[in-house]
């Protein structure tokens, strides 16, 4: 027997009779209650009968109770890598570009007598837990040793302050008013020493900073230095991404 092409797939199609609406089979002739003949198909009462809505599927929730136990712990595992000191956090840190150590010095080199040497250094943006760190050591250069040698014991100077000199971290404004002279805020000041240890909080963001080795103070005697210093920042921008943001600023710029 044909059945409706437009029943729901849900649904359930019955044949009745026309004369007492008993269900009758799919290929039957008589009606099983009344007797009356089944004449044609069209004459048929059909007779839908809804099956009871479909429950949601105990799949579709598991699923989501998984995708937010994974967004839960996926939660937890970012904030413990920025948050902790342990050594298994910062390893997560190194491999994601979160951690940065970036050299500005690691040579020796010679300051002349009364001027300075500095090292211009730029801090990437989205830094934060900014320090600059190192050690340097400061010694007359071997010729001024030889000339105080040939002078007479009386004039020769304190060693300690012919090995001396100052280090400064500066902000870029900063240094611009101390090249001209003038006293200025420093992030970091050495003060007269022939060594020492760079220990320097910068702010957070972009910026650029100078790290300069002061001479000034001895009119005649160049000193001979060795330093060692180390940029040291957290980045929310790893060096891959800021290099591809910075090609794509490049590519629309050209274009």
């Amino acid at each position: 027997m044909p059945t409706n092409s437009t029943t729901p797939p849900t649904a359930k199609v019955l044949l009745g009779c026309s004369k007492c609406g008993a269900s009758l089979p799919d290929e039957a002739q008589f009606c099983l209650k009344c007797g009356k003949p089944v004449s044609s198909p069209a004459k048929n009462t059909a007779v839908v009968e809804s099956l009871p809505p479909a429950e949601i599927p105990r799949q579709r929730r598991k699923r989501r109770v998984l995708l937010w136990i994974l967004l839960a712990i996926l939660a937890g595992v970012i904030l413990w890598a920025v948050t902790s000191d342990s050594p298994g956090a910062q390893q997560v840190q190194e491999f994601v570009g979160w951690k940065q150590d970036r050299i500005i010095l690691d040579s020796a080199f010679s300051v002349g007598p009364h001027t300075f040497r500095y090292y211009k250094f730029a801090l990437p943006e989205g830094s934060v837990n900014v320090a600059v760190v190192g050690q340097f050591k400061s010694a007359a250069d071997s010729q001024s040793a030889v000339n105080r040698k040939n002078q007479p014991s009386d004039k020769n100077k304190d060693k300690d302050s012919d090995n001396s000199i100052e280090v400064y971290v500066l902000t870029e404004p900063a240094f611009t008013v101390w090249q001209n002279g003038y006293a200025t805020s420093s992030l970091y000041e050495s003060g007269k020493v022939a060594e020492g240890t760079v220990q320097a909080e910068v702010p957070a963001g972009a910026g650029i900073y100078y790290l300069v080795f002061s001479n000034k103070s001895a009119p005649k005697t160049p000193k001979a230095v060795h330093a060692t210093v180390v940029l040291r920042y957290k980045s929310w921008l790893p060096d891959w991404f800021r290099r591809m943001k910075g090609r794509f600023w490049d590519w629309v710029g050209s274009n």
